[in-house]
């Protein structure tokens, strides 16, 4: 059997944690730059508040309804999740995490095991250790454990455990389940299946195989099969991303170096430690900015540049003066810069380095550059991100206000809230 783990309306639940006044109340989480709704509660949901609205166009709402507004915290949601995971991995052998908010516990070679009982576990100790109500599905196969967990989310008389243990639940389960939600169909494909006359999972397991891999391919088939029963979904570990990418729009035009040189080191880090958690290392390092197309009164500029490392790296001070280099060769003073970004490319093994016999940079430097890092990813993971960083990426003085300007990621955060389980200086206080 399968045990699906799914953190109900994730992102607003993490900010109810520490803020329990929000609880009973419709709560929306924003987007980057405060753009677009992303998460809602049920309470804003039944306000018919739709995800990915943008905010201008529920102001009205917002006002007459109370409607609470929370900048996305990115930190603070990955804390908790983490939290949750790390629970998941104490009670399960085997736990495949599939998203921020779900995971999935294989428990084939767990015996004697009562499973909803099992689950009710569950709910209870995230519920007390982290706070994030859960909602979980058993079923023997991934795609059955998917659709029991949305009856669990759903339907209040399942207490957020939904158990299709037999062919009959799974039956009357698959009969009640629209053909658009089941995993792997998606609403894309509704209108065509519905035209076909296919309106549920049951609908869909009735059709012969071959019709369905005529019309909804290979990966439509493993689909069908498994509503069947048949466990044929296997897990794959997330293959290595040849390239990454951090990149963000600016809350206010950039238009100065000092201030574009904050920006992009801290992206140049981040792709940096993005690489070293893949154990994967760099030979390419890429970095572009844009003005914004949309301003015609304003001088159009969008360069990029791409150098080439002598010998493939992730270390922090490596990627971030590469990045820095190819940042002040394209950079031209009069432009309000929109956006901006770095790119890391031709990644590979950080255990099959091949080194360059000509390298700039003597083996002792780049061995103290990776202790560094290390150092910094240690030191960054135990006491909150950006803890420890270099000089580039800290305070410097405006040019223009001639104040100090800290780095935020360029974007803006009118409704952020604490990193109340990351950073020190926003621990919740009590009274």
């Amino acid at each position: 059997m399968y045990l699906l783990v799914d953190c109900d309306n994730c992102f607003v639940s993490c900010e109810r944690v520490f803020q329990p006044d929000l609880k009973g109340r419709p709560v929306v989480v924003l987007s980057n730059n405060d753009g677009c709704v992303v998460a809602r509660s049920n309470e804003a949901k039944a306000l018919g508040i739709k995800m990915g609205v943008p905010l201008y166009q529920i102001q009205g709402l917002i006002a007459a309804k109370d409607v609470q507004l929370r900048s996305s915290n990115y930190t603070l949601y990955a804390d908790l999740s983490n939290r949750i995971m790390s629970i998941l991995r104490q009670e399960a052998p085997v736990v495949e995490v599939y998203s921020i908010d779900e995971a999935f516990l294989d428990l084939r070679s767990v015996e004697g095991i009562d499973y909803e009982a099992f689950g009710h576990h569950l709910v209870k100790k995230i519920g007390q250790w982290v706070g994030m109500p859960v909602s979980i599905g058993i079923a023997p196969t991934r795609t059955l454990a998917k659709m029991a967990a949305w009856f669990a989310k759903h339907y209040p008389g399942y207490a957020n455990v939904c158990c299709l243990s037999d062919n009959g639940k799974r039956e009357k389960a698959l009969k009640l389940f629209d053909v658009a939600e089941v995993w792997g169909v998606g609403w894309r494909r509704k209108d065509k299946l519905y035209e076909m006359g296919i309106h549920t999972a049951w609908d869909l397991t009735q059709r012969p195989a071959a019709w369905v891999q005529r019309r909804l391919s290979v990966t439509g088939l493993r689909t069908w099969r498994e509503l069947r029963g048949e466990d044929c979904i296997t897990f794959q570990q997330e293959p290595r991303r040849q390239t990454i990418c951090t990149s963000r729009s600016f809350a206010e035009p950039v238009t100065t170096l000092k201030e574009m040189e904050m920006y992009i080191s801290n992206y140049a880090a981040r792709c940096a430690s993005k690489l070293r958690k893949e154990r994967s290392v760099c030979s390419m390092v890429t970095v572009f900015a844009n003005t914004s197309p949309f301003r015609e009164d304003l001088p159009q500029y969008s360069p990029s540049l791409t150098l080439t490392l002598q010998t493939p790296a992730s270390s922090t001070p490596l990627i971030v003066q590469t990045a820095l280099r190819a940042l002040r060769l394209f950079y031209r003073e009069g432009y309000q810069f929109k956006r901006a970004g770095v790119i890391v490319s031709g990644t590979s093994a950080n255990d099959a380095i091949q080194t360059n016999l000509f390298d700039d940079i003597p083996a002792e430097q780049r061995a103290r550059y990776d202790k560094l890092s290390s150092v910094m990813d240690c030191i960054n993971s135990r006491m909150g991100a950006d803890t420890l960083k270099m000089g580039v990426q800290q305070l410097h003085k405006d040019e223009r206000t001639g104040k100090d300007t800290a780095w935020r990621d360029g974007i803006r955060h009118d409704y952020s809230s604490q990193n109340y389980t990351t950073d020190l200086n926003d621990i919740l206080k009590v009274n």
